[in-house]
């Protein structure tokens, strides 16, 4: 057991660039049906709920940085991974291959429109704690 005080306490946003701006509010806003709670098309970003974290789309050359795509996908919780990809399919989402069962989870992997790595996810099986 780790004597050093705990100073993080959570994950505020994980950052997605973007390099069009307007196609990516439509993605994760229309097609995910993302809520969202921040656009600032003036500053570019805008910020979509997920329920336990919140999604930043960011023109990063915008903001000074370099823009390089999410190449490790995120993880978007979904009830039943199967009928989620068949939902998304039908508005326009292709898929990288079949749903994944891992024997714990069940994952189905696809990108937004810039290339960023998303996948649904889905753990069928309890978390066994390690120590």
């Amino acid at each position: 057991m780790s004597t050093t005080q705990q100073l993080i306490s959570g994950v505020d946003f994980a950052t997605v660039p973007t390099r069009d701006f307007d196609a990516a509010n439509a993605f994760y806003g229309e097609t995910l049906g993302l809520p969202r709670s921040v656009h600032r098309p003036d500053r570019g970003f805008a910020e979509f709920e997920t329920g336990n974290l919140t999604l930043s789309v960011i023109d990063a050359e915008r903001m000074g940085l370099e823009y390089h795509t999410t190449p490790n996908p995120l993880a978007l919780h979904v009830d039943d991974v199967g009928s989620a990809r068949s939902a998304l399919e039908g508005r326009g989402v292709a898929f990288h291959g079949d749903v994944f069962d891992t024997g714990v989870c069940h994952m189905a992997f696809f990108s937004d429109p810039d290339g960023n790595a998303l996948m649904l996810h889905h753990r069928y099986a309890p978390r066994e704690p390690r120590a």
